[in-house]
């Protein structure tokens, strides 16, 4: 009997009817990455990161515009929570799409997170959905798609958001003072990022879906994959034993999954330090001189950061699948956070530069920043992922969502106070990158056992 078993479990039939099944076909038969896949992957979560990332350059301007803040140093502070609120609405929403993604399918809450509540959507399901339409080799260039994505997300935003805030000002000969974006300086970039997420809305009807949505018991189902994502398992556990059916029971708390818990909080804190590292650099980037900042404007902000976000894609594309495949997710992750500390640490000095000098090694510092930043990133994705079968891993990406935002809800508020804190200190420490450091320290050690678990698969 337990051999009979065996052999019915080992073999895979695909039902016709089931879009989880296409998918798996596509996987058990073409050996090459999914390409066209991943490419909706990308732009759907690009389209997600660029709302919040677009809001650094221009929020010091935009707070002192509005005359919230009484001094100079307070403009950062309440910069800050403008941040953070955005970050506190995914907190209020991020697990329960997670759970109607596992429930309704992957396609429609990615639809709808695109173009509904995009601002308050992560890219939860985005993970879920890169491994899955990659098979297992494929995985850590499936999940990287997602990492370059929100990391020039992180990049491109800020650049749209220092080129096209206060057209009026850096255009005048295309904007006239008079003119809607004349007397609202902030509208055009949030404009455009609008209806770059209408057309991600409608590339999504393209996107296949990976969910498996077998009706009722599916006996004659003979894959023990098919049956591990049915909804509805009914006796699967009488059929292939107690032990086996455990592994399948689709109500196992995830809070009591160590390997997928440990590695959310990884994740946070490398979150929060990167979230936190963004508001820093650009409130660091546009401060004076005297003050220990780069005295660059909003537009030099927005060069940089465009420069950082081609190196990223080249990394990532190129090298990123093939370093992971060297030395794991976890190596990877391990290193580059220790790379960081110096990294980090010579940033405070390299105010001290100016004109071709101090645009060339803040350019090459942003780009190794946030290379060694989403390597970290990309990694604990693939551990997520791959702690959890596929019925839970909808709800386990909300669930790490939720977590990772309140991380971030403090970033951005964070990094606004240290900054307005500054004059509290010396002008070279005034910045956070200590502070930040600190972070990443706390993040290195939490890389290694017994606090991270790694799954077995």
């Amino acid at each position: 009997m337990a051999a009979e078993n065996e052999q019915v479990l080992l073999e895979k039939v695909y039902l016709e009817d089931c879009p989880g099944c296409r998918v798996d076909l596509r996987k058990a038969t073409q050996r090459s990455a999914p390409f066209r896949e991943l490419f909706y992957v990308w732009i759907v979560v690009l389209a997600t990161a660029l709302p919040i990332s677009s809001l650094f350059p221009f929020l010091y301007f935009m707070v002192r515009d509005f005359h919230i803040a009484k001094t100079e140093e307070d403009i950062s502070f309440y910069a800050g929570f403008v941040g953070a609120s955005f970050m506190l609405g995914r907190v209020l929403t991020s697990y329960l799409w997670g759970i109607l993604a596992d429930r309704y399918g992957r396609k429609p809450v990615i639809m709808i997170g695109t173009i509904v509540v995009y601002c308050t959507f992560h890219f939860a399901m985005h993970q879920a959905y890169a491994s899955e339409v990659c098979r297992a080799e494929h995985q850590p260039l499936g999940l990287s798609i997602v990492s370059i994505a929100w990391g020039i997300g992180l990049i491109i935003g800020p650049a749209l958001g220092g080129l096209l805030a206060q057209p009026a000002e850096k255009y005048p000969d295309v904007f006239s003072k008079e003119s809607l974006f004349g007397r609202f300086p902030y509208f055009l970039p949030c404009l455009s990022i609008s209806i770059f997420a209408v057309a991600v809305f409608i590339a999504c009807f393209w996107l296949p879906e990976t969910l498996h949505t077998h009706k009722g018991c599916n006996r004659g189902t003979k894959s023990y994959e098919n049956l591990e994502a049915s909804i509805d398992c009914c006796d699967l556990k009488e059929k292939i034993g107690e032990t086996d059916g455990n592994k399948l029971d689709s109500k196992r708390s995830l809070f009591r999954n160590w390997p997928l818990m440990s590695s959310i909080i990884v994740y946070c804190v490398f979150s929060l330090h990167d979230m936190a590292y963004t508001e820093i650099f650009s409130l660091w980037a546009v401060s004076p001189k005297q003050d220990g900042g780069l005295n660059y404007t909003s537009h030099d902000v927005g060069n940089i950061l465009s420069i950082t976000g081609f190196g990223l894609l080249v990394f990532q594309l190129s090298l990123y699948p093939v370093v992971s495949r060297i030395l794991g997710p976890v190596m990877v992750a391990r290193v580059s956070a220790v790379l960081s500390v110096p990294l980090l640490s010579s940033y405070p000095f390299i105010a001290l530069l100016s004109g071709l000098k101090l645009f060339l090694t803040i350019n090459i510092a942003s780009v190794l920043k946030n290379v060694l930043s989403v390597s970290i990133i990309t990694g604990t994705f693939i551990l997520q992922n791959n702690a959890v079968p596929q019925h839970q891993r909808g709800a386990a990406n909300g669930l790490s969502m939720t977590a990772m935002s309140l991380f971030k809800a403090a970033g951005p508020a964070g990094g606004g106070a240290l900054k307005a804190s500054r004059r509290h200190v010396p002008p070279r420490c005034s910045y956070g990158f200590l502070h930040l450091n600190v972070i990443e320290v706390i993040g290195i050690v939490m890389t290694f056992k017994p606090f991270l678990a790694v799954p077995e698969d």
